[in-house]
C-alpha cells in the first residue's frame, strides 16, 4: 500500500526498509530447480526462505514465482507476485 511505502522511505525506517529488501536476495547465483531441490535458502537478512512446488507452480513463503532464472550480471532473478515481508 501506497502509505506503508511512504513510510518505509522515512528516514527513521531506513533499517525497515533495508530488511524488507535483502530478504529479496539470497547470496549467489541460485537456480530455480536448485532451490526447489534445497527446499530452502538463508535470505541476505537472514531470515530463512522455504521454496515449494503445488500445481507445477513454484512458490517462496507463500509467494508465486512468476518468472524463473533470468540471469544477470551479478546473480540470478526470479520474479514473485508480491513483496515478501520480514517476519
Amino acid at each position: 500500500p501506497a502509505d506503508t511505502l511512504t513510510s518505509l522511505l522515512e528516514k527513521e525506517n531506513r533499517d525497515k526498509l533495508s530488511a524488507i529488501l535483502t530478504l529479496h536476495v539470497v547470496p549467489g547465483r541460485v537456480y530455480a530447480s536448485d532451490a526447489i531441490e534445497a527446499g530452502q535458502a538463508k535470505s541476505a537478512q537472514g531470515q530463512v526462505l522455504h521454496f515449494t512446488r503445488k500445481d507445477g507452480k513454484v512458490f517462496v513463503n507463500g509467494a508465486q514465482v512468476v518468472s524463473a532464472d533470468l540471469d544477470t550480471t551479478n546473480g540470478v532473478i526470479h520474479v514473485i507476485d508480491t513483496v515478501l515481508l520480514v517476519q
